[in-house]
């Protein structure tokens, strides 16, 4: 029996060395995967700024060629929009010079086409003159002999002596031919007017 206490005693021994012995090796790995993790961190970020560096260096050039490459472009649109409204000036002052004469060549024919109506017009004109003169000529005569009838068939209205509104018919010579009473000749009047009216 006391062979198995010993043995006992020696196993429990064994068992809390290992214990230690594993707690140590536990320890150990613990810490030496805290720094390689550490140390990894560390390579990560120098690798990290590296490749920051290095893009940055081999991007920089490649901005500068495309802000070139841009600049070029502006350019050369700036001299094509220049070169093209010149064209187009060129074009509006040829197109202008063409229509100048056109419109000449049309005011020369407007005035020409006036010219010819005009003076086919003047004869006729001139025959119509010459009628209007033969006209008037015979005019006085026609005249004369209205202002007769006229004259001889005006009528003056006058007063009597009583107050009484007369009319008088004056002769060609200015002589009283006829002296009625406005009532009766005014009637007279309306007589004439119905009668040519139903006519």
């Amino acid at each position: 029996m006391s062979n198995g206490n010993g043995v006992t005693a020696t196993l429990s021994d064994v068992a809390g060395s290992v214990k230690e012995k594993a707690a140590e090796i536990g320890g150990a790995v613990a810490n030496t995967a805290s720094a390689t993790v550490a140390k990894a961190k560390k390579a990560a970020g120098k690798a990290a700024s590296k490749a920051k560096k290095v893009v940055a260096k081999k991007t920089a050039p490649a901005k500068k060629a495309v802000k070139k490459a841009v600049a070029k472009a502006k350019k050369k649109l700036a001299a094509a929009s220049a070169s093209a409204k010149k064209e187009v000036a060129v074009l509006k002052k040829k197109v202008a010079g063409k229509k100048a004469p056109a419109r000449k060549a049309a005011k020369k024919a407007t005035k020409k086409v006036a010219k010819k109506a005009v003076a086919k017009k003047a004869p006729a004109k001139k025959a119509a003159r010459k009628a209007v003169k033969k006209v008037a000529k015979k005019a006085p005569a026609k005249k004369a002999a209205k202002k007769a009838v006229k004259k001889a068939g005006k009528r003056t209205t006058m007063r009597s002596s009583s107050g009484t509104k007369l009319y008088a018919v004056r002769a060609a010579d200015g002589t009283f031919k006829d002296i009625q009473t406005y009532k009766r000749a005014h009637a007279a009047d309306l007589r004439k007017k119905k009668t040519k009216s139903d006519k």
